[in-house]
């Protein structure tokens, strides 16, 4: 006999999906406005397809759960598995007691892909968060559950307000081995909050427009800015104390937290690129320092090489992007910050 299912579109009620900004107004699986009065970088109009930070968030009496998932494009990256840039995370549990579940493995040279993410025995409520794929997009996805189950809208988060952070191919969450392990997911587990992830790979570079479009978002406690990395040293230098003064136009009060390059594997041995990096943190220091003593006393400066302090060598895939255990590194380095802040 075959089993009854019924196929839910994630972007119907009562599900809901958290972490991306413009979900609610343009019900598009994006980062960044489709349309936008600020003209966005090719690179980064691309990459904002991209649904890292998004999260399909519900509750259910179902026994199983489906998913069904029809990717933008089929990806092949060389140091970033599958499951991380187009697989979906299952967690489940109330809000900061989230315990990881099982994964959805995309399938090979294919957009799309289902799979069974959890089969219990016991019918009774559970507290379900997907975490979308971090390096690709994601056209439609659908949940598949008993027929006759219940599904009732998500447990909210215990912390109002959201999280943004703006920078590189890290804080997108290159290369995390699945979803749930990007750095900003983490965080976002343990404080429970929503995050609003805005690394775009490579093209974190502190265009103006990139702050003009981080003022348009709603209901922000704290802002996050990661992106030396991408910039360069001239490049961080000439636009961090614009980008910052566009914010508090709009973010007055709010903390910034400002977060210089982490360590790369290659200053061990070339003590000029870390000295040449050391000067667009010495500059961040001095910036903030500078904006604290005029009466900004909510903006941080954070050294990024600190993020990785105590095991650097054993946490990235390449020299300078993290795996699952780099990034937990990462988490747990910001996690009595942004603690203090909430």
């Amino acid at each position: 006999m075959k089993e009854k299912i019924q196929w839910l579109d994630v972007k119907e009620k009562p599900i809901e999906i958290k972490g991306l900004a413009w979900f609610e107004e343009e019900k598009i699986f994006r980062r960044l406005p489709a349309k936008s009065q600020f003209q966005i970088p090719e690179a980064v109009d691309e990459l904002a397809n991209h649904t890292a930070g998004g999260v399909a968030r519900f509750q259910t009496d179902s026994r199983f759960l489906k998913i069904k998932v029809e990717l933008r494009a089929i990806v092949n990256m060389m140091h970033m598995p599958a499951t991380g840039h187009s697989g979906v995370d299952c967690y489940i549990g109330e809000p900061k007691k989230q315990t990881y579940c099982s994964t959805a493995i995309p399938l090979p040279d294919n957009k799309i892909y289902e799979r069974e993410l959890f089969r219990f025995n016991e019918k009774k409520i559970r507290s379900i968060d997907l975490y979308f794929p971090l390096y690709n997009g994601v056209n439609k996805a659908s949940i598949g559950i008993e027929n006759g189950a219940k599904i009732k809208k998500p447990e909210p988060y215990p912390v109002k307000r959201r999280i943004v952070v703006y920078g590189t191919s890290i804080t997108q969450g290159g290369c995390a081995s699945r979803p749930g392990m990007a750095y900003t997911n983490i965080l976002s587990r343990w404080l429970g909050v929503e995050f609003i992830n805005l690394g775009f790979s490579g093209s974190g570079k502190g265009e103006p427009e990139l702050a003009h479009l981080i003022t348009m978002i709603d209901d922000v406690r704290c802002i996050i800015l990661d992106y030396q990395a991408n910039a360069g040293i001239e490049g961080y230098i000439s636009t961090l104390p614009a980008f910052v003064k566009i914010l508090r136009e709009k973010f007055r009060k709010i903390p910034i937290v400002i977060i210089s390059r982490p360590a790369v594997a290659g200053w061990f041995f070339d003590r000029k690129a870390k000295n040449s990096y050391m000067r667009g943190y010495r500059f961040q220091e001095e910036f903030v320092k500078d904006l604290r003593a005029k009466g900004d006393t909510s903006i941080f400066s954070y050294c990024g090489s600190k993020l990785f302090e105590k095991m650097w060598q054993e946490s990235t895939v390449d020299g300078g992007h993290p795996t699952d255990l780099g990034f937990l590194t990462m988490a747990q380095a910001l996690y009595p910050i942004m603690k203090k802040m909430m």
